[in-house]
């Protein structure tokens, strides 16, 4: 792949098992990273500390998506720290796990919450930080979606709802944003973190065997698809690219 010398890209959730995995990657590729994080700040500043730098300066910043002053600051802050920003990955996500047919338990406390997060938050990271993005004239927004937006299947209905509302609002900022700044969503199916570590061993063998490559999402292939879709993808933009080992095909 080329290489993101100079680049600066900020990545929400970064703390994260996945966001981890895409700072890494963007780093090694080049890039000066600010690891942005909603309460994981030892993570995040262990994270940055740990990545490596040659010219690269890594960074980390509270990106608190929910609070659009919070974000109209960490603009402020990277525009003075950098000077621009090249890519921004929305990787940041909340959920909870509750069965589809019990909507009594999907209470509207936790609707606001995920829908604040996964939609409304993508959104206002993207405006938070457009002007940084556009001044290059070639940013890049890869929003970290999930197959659930195609299979409506996943942790609960609103979970599924929010990502179906993302990759909308990918193809919707892509045409308006245009020429200056891309807009892509990745779709990952299970992506083997911590978290999903702790999911049942039978229900992931069954995952498994229908899933035609027969095995769960790295964390460094999501990382490795951002990196993609900034250096040898450059005419991409307002789609969903989904990276699953196959599994929305079943």
């Amino acid at each position: 792949m080329q290489r993101l010398n100079g680049k600066v890209a900020l990545v929400t959730g970064g703390a994260g098992g996945i966001g981890q995995a895409i700072c890494r990657t963007l780093a090694e590729h080049g890039a000066s990273v600010v690891v942005g994080y909603n309460a994981s700040e030892q993570a995040a500043w262990r994270l940055a500390q740990a990545l490596p730098a040659a010219e690269q300066r890594h960074q980390a910043r509270a990106a608190v998506v929910t609070d659009g002053a919070s974000l109209s600051r960490l603009a402020v802050d990277i525009d003075r720290e950098y000077g621009r920003c090249d890519i921004l990955v929305n990787c940041h996500g909340t959920t909870k796990f509750i069965a589809h047919h019990d909507l009594d338990s999907l209470d509207d406390g936790l609707i606001d919450t995920i829908l604040s997060t996964n939609v409304r938050g993508s959104f206002a990271t993207v405006r938070a930080m457009r002007a940084l993005l556009e001044r290059h004239g070639n940013g890049l927004v890869v929003n970290i979606s999930s197959i659930s937006a195609a299979l409506a299947l996943g942790s609960n209905v609103m979970y599924c709802a929010s990502k179906a509302a993302l990759d909308n609002m990918t193809r919707s900022l892509a045409r308006a944003l245009a020429p200056k700044i891309r807009v892509v969503s990745l779709s990952p199916g299970l992506v083997k973190t911590d978290f999903v570590n702790t999911f049942d061993a039978d229900w992931l063998e069954r995952y498994v065997a229908a899933t035609p490559l027969q095995r769960v999402i790295l964390p460094e292939e999501i990382g490795q698809a951002v990196v993609a879709i900034a250096t040898v993808l450059p005419a991409v933009t307002g789609v969903v690219i989904p990276v699953d080992g196959g599994r929305t095909l079943t």
